[in-house]
């Protein structure tokens, strides 16, 4: 990767995105998004996942938005419980490779910052490590704000910063140098993890995002640490018209 990409990575992260640059490189990597990300995760996205389910606690009939969904995987559990779920992602190649694999999902290509959706719509939103790939993250916890109705619930789950000193510097040990590496070998587009890393980096940490989700609009936040702290899973409720 040559001093240009390196310079273009570190400005998307810098949180100055450039929104057809980050559907793109996502597009790049979708046919194999879903393997790459078990592999670098050793497998903890399952149990994020099922974390975010629970979180969520929807019920069969109700309506739950999926924000960048990506391939559907997020939706998957929410579907076979029969809630309805619309994945909703930025990136049409994710949402091709998504339809490949479950045709059964009703899948939208969708910004964040402009859901096409009504106001009130949904019973719950839920958005799973995308919402630090958002131009405006902001303006997509507003947009949730608007489509969820009153009474209903948001649960953000997003890479975030491990309190326990130690444990945050063997991390970030791994997150600079072996995540890279690994990347290379089973990632089709390995700079998009490039963007991966610098985008954690300067994402802000659990105390500052539930600030961020109260001033969009959100009520009672609240967040738990998943894996020490790697991620942190927020959940609040939308309390007024």
């Amino acid at each position: 990767m040559g001093t240009s990409d390196v310079q273009t990575q570190r400005e998307l992260a810098d949180l100055a995105k450039r929104p057809s640059q980050v559907a793109g490189m996502f597009d790049d990597v979708a046919e194999r998004y879903d393997r790459t990300n078990d592999v670098l995760s050793a497998g903890q996205d399952r149990l994020w996942r099922r974390a975010v389910l629970r979180a969520v606690d929807a019920r069969p009939g109700e309506k739950v938005l999926d924000l960048a969904a990506g391939t559907g995987r997020s939706s998957e559990p929410f579907a076979d419980r029969g809630v309805l779920t619309v994945p909703c992602d930025f990136s049409a190649g994710m949402v091709r490779a998504g339809k490949r694999r479950r045709p059964d999902l009703g899948f939208v290509v969708g910004d964040a910052t402009r859901l096409p959706f009504a106001d009130g719509a949904f019973d719950a939103a839920t958005i799973s490590f995308g919402l630090r790939n958002v131009v405006d993250p902001d303006a997509g916890l507003r947009e949730m704000a608007r489509v969820v109705r009153p009474g209903g619930r948001l649960v953000v789950c997003e890479f975030s910063t491990i309190p326990n000193p130690l444990l945050r510097k063997a991390y970030a040990t791994y997150l600079h140098h072996g995540l890279p590496r690994v990347a290379r070998l089973v990632s089709s587009h390995a700079d998009a993890y490039s963007y991966l890393v610098d985008s954690i980096d300067a994402w802000p940490d659990q105390p500052a995002l539930a600030a961020r989700i109260a001033a969009a609009g959100w009520e009672q936040v609240a967040w738990r640490n998943l894996s020490f702290g790697v991620v942190a899973m927020h959940r609040a409720v939308r309390t007024h018209d």
